[in-house]
């Protein structure tokens, strides 16, 4: 194996492009989060004075593992706000509602503000992408409607 060829496999092994130098990479960031879980409440939409929908998700993200000591499994739900901007927002409002499941994408963003007093601090996904897990709704069953009669004998 060449010295090149290896190099190209080190990168690969740390997720990075063959043709992108330490150096690159080292002054970039990488930000984005991908997760998949339910939704705790419906959608919260809002427009901006701007005219810009804003959708609002609160995504329960569960993980189990069995315990080494114990064998039994464990579990812990975490809880993460969503933010959805434009059509994606729309689409979100539209066809998400409570216990819905989704994968979301997005970069996380973190916001400071002052409480009466207090800074808070907020963390959240700016949502770029949204699909929907849950299975499309099965339609209603049309009810049968009455036979037609016709010529035929049986």
């Amino acid at each position: 194996m060449t010295p090149e060829i290896r190099a190209n496999l080190e990168f690969l092994r740390q997720g990075l492009a063959p043709d992108k130098r330490e150096d690159e990479t080292m002054s970039r960031g990488f930000n984005r989060a991908t997760l998949v879980g339910n939704l705790g409440a419906d959608p919260e939409t809002r427009t901006t004075p701007a005219g810009l929908l804003v959708c609002n998700l609160s995504l329960a993200v569960e993980s189990s593992w069995i315990a080494k000591t114990t064998g039994e499994r464990q579990s812990e739900t975490q809880w993460f706000r969503c933010i959805l901007f434009g059509k994606l927002g729309e689409i979100a409002a539209e066809h998400l509602r409570k216990g819905s499941r989704i994968l979301i994408e997005g970069r996380i963003q973190i916001r400071t503000w002052d409480d009466n007093g207090l800074e808070r601090t907020v963390a959240e996904v700016v949502a770029n992408e949204l699909l929907l897990l849950d299975a499309k709704p099965k339609a209603a069953a049309s009810p049968r409607s009455a036979p037609v009669e016709s010529d035929v004998p049986f």
